[in-house]
């Protein structure tokens, strides 16, 4: 009954009670005879009601079995990533809604992220735009930047993307991203009063830091409104914007200044590399961890999200403000290398978010009036079956850093096809003030409730 591991699991029980209301015995945090335990410091800020800061992780595609790959993959079957390592942690359901508000079991990145941004589901395609009306729907970041919250995106994607585009644009459909990809959404155009593409929308909305990938949507020219006959780059630095393409202009960008950092013409090219699962499966194989296809001087997520928070941070003080900010950090491609049944690119990306998870904890750990949320948008495809096992889709067999093999099944699609998200719920954990929240078994548009409550957002 004295063991250390038995110990530890009760001092982690004890957080979670007494982070949910519950009275908890002080001796239940207890160390260890010659040792120490960090439940305590990582519970600290629980009882506070209030937070300053949120950073929010979002890994797209990132359901339990893509976190149990990277394990497995990188730090062992025992080893814990970072994302690990939150005290609290819980579930959460991702489906979206048709157009008259009836469930659809399996959502895709817009709606889902819809859900999050605004508190309300929609239909699979739309971005922060109501399901049935396709009226605009306020998001967090807005509240935020309402209440005099400095804000900031993150990604790995394209900015235009649909995780990214729910916190500062309404789109009828995910497509819109700049101002020649228009077709799919008429009545949001500038001629028509609305409020443009993605892109434009992203920059009028002055968010303090958004950084990622997209040159080309920016690229585009503007052909409607006061900033026609520009890209929606120069529209940007009409606006204020520091505009910054490389690693080295992102250490020089200074606060102050809005920041759009555009380092891809498209998605940014992921870190790992390797034999995409194949029919009957693939010999095994270690991953490439230097992707030949990712340009020199591209800032990894964990130092732009280290980055971001600098400048937030320097923005408020310079500002004489006492208010804090909200952040989104985005691992995409998760997402994007499971539908391509790629176990190598898509461990990498999950790494990469993780990197960017200790970051964040750190910055909580200095500033304990931080909350910090991790989890995904919806689950997706990726399998770990036995070695034994002949899947009738994909499948591919990595060596791992263990030195053991692993199999990684893909049947979510007919081969040829772009594997599919899926239904699951899907992990959501977190520490700070109102990180309780996340506990047992929520909804993603629960997630929205928590944020503008550890705000206090009007």
């Amino acid at each position: 009954m004295g063991s250390r591991p038995y110990r530890r699991r009760l001092a982690w029980g004890a957080a979670a009670l007494l982070a949910a209301g519950v009275a908890v015995p002080a001796a239940a945090f207890a160390s260890d005879a010659g040792g120490s335990s960090d439940v305590p410091a990582l519970s600290a800020g629980h009882g506070a009601k209030k937070a300053k800061n949120v950073i929010l992780l979002i890994g797209d595609g990132m359901g339990d079995s893509e976190i149990t790959l990277a394990r497995d993959y990188t730090v062992g079957a025992a080893g814990r990533l970072n994302m690990d390592k939150f005290p609290l942690t819980g579930a959460y359901t991702t489906y979206s809604v048709d157009k008259n508000g009836k469930p659809d079991y399996v959502t895709d990145s817009a709606a889902s992220g819809t859900g999050w941004a605004t508190g309300q589901k929609t239909v699979n395609g739309r971005i922060s735009k109501s399901p049935g009306t396709d009226k605009a729907m306020p998001t967090i970041l807005e509240l935020a930047q309402k209440n005099g919250l400095a804000t900031g995106s993150v990604t790995t994607a394209e900015l235009t993307d649909a995780t990214p585009a729910v916190l500062a644009s309404h789109a009828t459909d995910r497509s819109c991203q700049g101002p020649a990809d228009m077709k799919a959404c008429p009545a949001d155009t500038v001629a028509k009063g609305g409020p443009g593409s993605i892109a434009e929308q992203s920059v009028n909305h002055k968010v303090d830091v958004l950084l990622g990938g997209g040159k080309a949507r920016f690229d585009q020219k503007v052909t409607e409104g006061r900033f026609a006959g520009q890209t929606v780059t120069q529209q940007a630095r009409q606006l204020g914007y520091q505009v910054v393409t490389d690693d080295k202009g992102l250490k020089a960008a200074k606060p102050g200044k809005p920041v759009l950092g555009l380092f891809a013409d498209g998605n940014v090219p992921v870190e790992w590399t390797g034999k995409a699962a194949a029919q009957g499966g693939t010999e095994p194989q270690r991953c490439v961890t230097n992707n030949p296809e990712r340009k020199a001087g591209t800032p990894e997520l964990a130092d732009q999200t280290r980055k971001a928070l600098q400048l937030l941070e320097a923005k408020q003080k310079g500002a004489g403000s006492k208010k804090g900010f909200f952040l989104q950090v985005e691992g995409a491609s998760i997402d994007k290398r499971d539908h391509a049944a790629d176990p190598c690119g898509q461990i990498g990306e999950t790494a990469a978010l993780d990197r960017a998870v200790k970051v964040a904890r750190a910055y909580a750990a200095e500033h304990p009036d931080t909350l910090v949320v991790t989890t995904a948008d919806h689950g997706h495809t990726s399998q770990i079956v036995p070695l034994e096992a002949t899947p009738p889709g994909l499948s591919s067999t990595l060596v791992t850093n263990e030195g053991q093999q692993l199999k990684v099944n893909y049947s979510t699609n007919t081969p040829g096809k772009p594997q599919e998200h899926t239904g699951t719920e899907v992990r959501i954990a977190a520490q700070g003030p109102q990180a309780e929240r996340v506990l047992g078994v929520t909804d993603q548009t629960e997630l929205f409730t928590t944020i503008r409550t550890a705000l206090a957002l009007r």
